[in-house]
């Protein structure tokens, strides 16, 4: 079992930036291990200083279920700390907190339950938001909710590797989190007037916001006081990631059919106004259609044609060793499961898969981005992934990668990323790479497609 001599000099400053501010922002880079630094810190905040009596900590559903818990199994100095995790049906949640635990662990989607349930009775002197950028958004109801309760709140601390994600306006809500304002403003209106200026603008609909010159370094020294950032690369010795773009070259039958529904999707748009929202709908159908199916608009698949299936079954077979795949959309995971069924493939749902994997128990496992995205710890298990279609989110395919590529990898991690030849899928690879991944360069994308049709 590991102690506390094994924590490295990064994680120590980490431990002394929560004990010296009681709102504090660890940007901390994915594998930096930003879960026992803030438990050790929790620890010496309850039982040296006895400062605190009550954490709550916010996470995305499956670290809720998994991450907080094993690293308190796997840490002498923390393993007296007693863990709730609050989670499944109303009546489990409710009898979660009626435990008697340091440490209370509740999934994002239910913060508004918890906070409707308490009222102003909330009984948490300390929130930790692990993913703290999943508040980014100053209008949805877990930010509105937690924003209520947060002055009855001593501490927070706010952890994530990826504070913005779509641009420096993601960082008001997350800040005010942690100062209630005191450093970016108390509004978002305020926020926006003085950092930036409208960008793309339908009367007085603004799409986006352009920072104005020299918004971004005066942002970054504002909130420098109470907010880390510290860089994987800066910090670890992790074996090497090793990206390979694996060509897929459709039939001429297929590519035709491809071109064609390219075109109709495509001119489809000509005559609307390009927003997010149709940009990432083209998108999807674009690479579905790539991947080998496709959706109609009553969501019956329709196959199209098997060439990534072929070359995902070589990779397997070549590896001989664990694969972790990451799909886009069910149809694919249906068509995955069905095609590799000789190596006896499980889709990642629970703890069980995530310990199964992690034992060497498990050929092929199978995971969406968006709920492998964030603090699981898989790299246990394997080194090798397989995107079977890439998103359209430097977030997602980021962290995703450092399930695997993180701290505890013994092995180089080989990324292989199938590439239909002459599809939207190049259009995304180049996205990535550029790290350009964000609405505008969506939309931009779009115009350029219909540009190549009109």
């Amino acid at each position: 079992m590991l102690n506390e001599t094994n924590l490295h000099n990064y994680q120590l400053r980490g431990i002394d930036h929560i004990l010296n501010n009681p709102g504090a922002g660890l940007f901390l880079d994915m594998g930096l291990g930003k879960t026992i630094t803030t438990l050790t810190a929790i620890d010496r905040l309850m039982y040296d200083s006895f400062e605190i009596e009550k954490v709550l900590v916010i996470a995305p559903k499956r670290v809720a279920e998994d991450t907080w818990m094993n690293e308190v199994d796997q840490w002498e100095h923390v393993k007296h700390l007693k863990l709730s995790l609050v989670l499944g049906s109303a009546k489990q949640r409710k009898e979660a907190l009626i435990r008697k635990a340091d440490i209370y662990v509740i999934n994002r989607e239910n913060v508004a339950w918890l906070i409707s349930l308490y009222g102003s009775a909330f009984p948490f002197d300390m929130v930790v938001v692990d993913e703290l950028s999943s508040f980014k958004n100053h209008a949805s109801q877990r930010f509105k909710a937690l924003r209520m309760v947060r002055p009855k709140v001593k501490r927070v601390v706010g952890l994530t590797g990826t504070p913005s994600p779509n641009g420096l306006i993601d960082l008001w809500s997350q800040l005010y989190l942690l100062d209630m304002g005191e450093r970016l403003g108390r509004t978002i209106g305020n926020f926006r007037n003085r950092y930036f200026r409208p960008g793309r603008s339908n009367g007085y609909v603004v799409y986006e916001y352009k920072a104005n010159t020299g918004s971004e370094q005066e942002i970054y020294d504002k909130i420098s006081d109470i907010c880390i950032s510290m860089k994987a690369e800066d910090y670890l010795e992790l074996p090497d990631k090793i990206v390979r773009d694996i060509p897929v070259h459709l039939s001429a039958e297929a590519q035709q059919k491809y071109n064609e529904f390219e075109k109709e999707q495509v001119l489809q748009l000509q005559d609307s106004e390009i927003t997010a929202v149709n940009a990432a709908a083209l998108t999807n159908k674009l690479l579905q259609y790539a991947s080998g199916a496709i959706y109609d608009s009553d969501r019956n698949v329709h196959h199209v044609h098997d060439e990534k299936l072929d070359i995902l079954e070589e990779i397997i077979e070549a590896a001989n060793s664990p694969v972790l795949i990451f799909y886009s959309f069910k149809h694919e995971l249906n068509r995955i499961m069905k095609r590799l069924k000789a190596y006896k493939p499980r889709k990642l749902e629970t703890s069980q898969d995530i310990e199964d994997w992690n034992a060497g128990k498990i050929e092929v496992l199978l995971a969406h981005p968006a709920s492998a995205g964030h603090g699981l710890n898989l790299q246990r298990g394997g080194n090798n992934i397989v995107w079977f279609s890439t998103p359209w989110s430097l977030e997602l395919y980021l962290q995703a990668n450092a399930r695997l590529h993180r701290q505890g990898q013994t092995k180089p991690v080989m990324i292989f990323r199938l590439v239909a030849h002459h599809t939207h899928d190049q259009r995304v690879i180049k996205a990535i790479e550029s790290k350009n991944t964000g609405q505008e360069a969506l939309m931009e994308a779009t115009k350029a497609l219909i540009s190549k049709y009109v």
